[in-house]
């Protein structure tokens, strides 16, 4: 290869499209949206490798295409590899998941792919990058990966820094979708509190959900408000038995959930999917926790009110004192 000739061909990887892996918890999809920004900010074309869920969720981005993925080995190198032949383009992706088996796909598909050294997975990446000696918000850690990665390829992440506040695009569906349910149910817009008293799996064996959303609940009702919940279809017994009297809305796709929590006047939740979603769409939020760690997985975002912390928490005359003086702020 002559000098010129690889020249052209090293200007023509740097321009070439990037596949990125998104994490597959909703929260954790959430916490990662600035790497969008940052790919879009510095104009790097890309397509989104995730679960298929997030495909409408994130229709508001100018991704290039949408690979899905369910968490099946084989399948999932299948279905990438499939999707590669019909998007020839893209040779290199960035893994944002620590597991071995994303590296895995990857690598099995013929990408050239950065991601964190983790899981005994270095082999696999064209690039481990080693992750950092500080603990960070996974916000900040993904964002750190996705400019290492763009130093690594030759590109330029150009002055786009991680904002203090992530934000998810809402599109014209996800909010037609959410003004047909307040009308369907006879709610106005910053007239109700949305509560989700529901958080799916476990943190080191422990229940991630605070028990008293049921005396919240019926504690903001005799001060005179409507609290509504909008769990998705496999929580929703859970969700009534948490707080059988607040309004039960019908399932909405998550984009659909996230306008619904825009249009809200206060949205009160567990450290789950719900509270990263509150954040994404600058919502008025409460976020209650009791066994995670709010240095690490709090909403990412200057407004929201945190209560609680790792091992301890907060007390039901807490959690509603706090959300009366938060509705009363905001009617002020």
């Amino acid at each position: 290869m002559t000098s010129s000739t690889a020249k052209t061909s090293a200007s023509a990887d740097t321009q070439s499209p990037v596949l990125i892996r998104l994490p597959n918890w909703v929260g954790d999809v959430c916490m990662s949206l600035p790497v969008l920004d940052l790919f879009e900010a510095a104009r790097i074309p890309y397509a989104i490798c995730a679960r298929s869920w997030a495909q409408p969720f994130l229709s508001g981005f100018s991704n290039q295409g949408f690979c899905k993925v369910e968490g099946k080995l084989l399948n999932d190198i299948k279905s990438l590899r499939s999707w590669l032949s019909q998007n020839p383009g893209y040779k290199r992706a960035l893994l944002l998941p620590d597991s071995l088996s994303s590296a895995l796909v990857f690598k099995a598909a013929g990408l050239r792919s950065v991601g964190y050294r983790d899981d005994g997975r270095s082999l696999l990446l064209t690039h481990p990058v080693t992750k950092p000696t500080t603990s960070q918000h996974a916000t900040q850690y993904w964002f750190a990966l996705a400019r290492d990665a763009l130093r690594i390829w030759g590109l330029d992440p150009g002055p786009f820094e991680l904002p203090a506040q992530i934000s998810l695009r809402l599109t014209g569906l996800h909010t037609s979708c959410a003004s047909t349910v307040l009308s369907a149910h006879q709610l106005l817009p910053k007239k109700f509190i949305l509560i989700a008293p529901t958080a799916t799996g476990l943190h080191h064996g422990q229940i991630k959900v605070w028990s008293h959303f049921d005396a919240l609940t019926r504690a903001l009702q005799q001060a005179g408000y409507t609290v509504a919940m909008c769990p998705p279809p496999a929580e929703r017994d859970a969700a009534r038995l948490a707080a059988p009297s607040a309004l039960l809305l019908p399932p909405m796709d998550l984009g659909g959930f996230a306008a619904l929590a825009q249009l809200a006047a206060l949205v009160i939740c567990n450290d789950s999917g719900v509270a990263h979603i509150a954040a994404a769409v600058n919502a008025t939020q409460i976020t209650i926790f009791g066994v995670t760690n709010p240095a690490r997985t709090r909403p990412w975002t200057p407004t929201s009110i945190n209560l609680g912390q790792t091992g301890q928490w907060p007390s039901t005359t807490d959690v509603i004192d706090c959300a009366k003086v938060t509705l009363n702020t905001l009617v002020s």
